[in-house]
């Protein structure tokens, strides 16, 4: 079986939360992320993909690179993190434009509808079972905070 690889970026604000975005049509929310283009260098799928998935473009000089995860079976994760301030993110102008056909109408729809904050306890609450577990056992949000914490940010 092939292993597909989605790279992402993980978004902490000053105390620790990460930003979950709401995959339409399901009831997971998720970190922005995504298959690399051919020939596209992980740093920058992890950037379009925020981009396209909040309409937040950053700086890829503030990402720190946490490195490959396994994630399920079949996919595996190559995740960078860099730290927002939750002042500086307006969770309701926040858009997506990567469209998707609806499961139920067949319509384009945005791939993420809704945006929030999350504190460590919260992931399971809301994330799939594999991002949850991961946050909760192989890559911790305080082990990620103190990375961004170590590098500066």
């Amino acid at each position: 079986m092939a292993i597909a690889l989605s790279c992402g970026l993980v978004l902490l604000n000053e105390d620790g939360e990460v930003l979950l975005a709401h995959a339409t049509e399901t009831r997971h929310w998720d970190i922005p992320k995504g298959a690399p283009d051919p020939g596209e260098d992980h740093r920058d799928t992890a950037l379009r993909e925020t981009r396209e998935e909040t309409g937040l473009v950053l700086d890829g000089h503030t990402l720190v690179e946490l490195g490959r995860y396994p994630f399920r079976r079949d996919k595996e994760l190559h995740l960078f993190a860099t730290r927002l301030r939750r002042a500086d993110v307006a969770l309701d102008t926040l858009t997506c434009t990567s469209m998707f056909n609806s499961y139920h109408s067949g319509r384009l729809i945005p791939e993420m509808d809704a945006y929030r904050w999350a504190t460590a306890d919260k992931v399971a609450k809301y994330a799939s079972q594999s991002l949850a577990r991961l946050f909760a056992q192989t890559l911790t949000l305080a082990s990620i905070d103190a990375r961004l914490r170590e590098a500066g940010l």
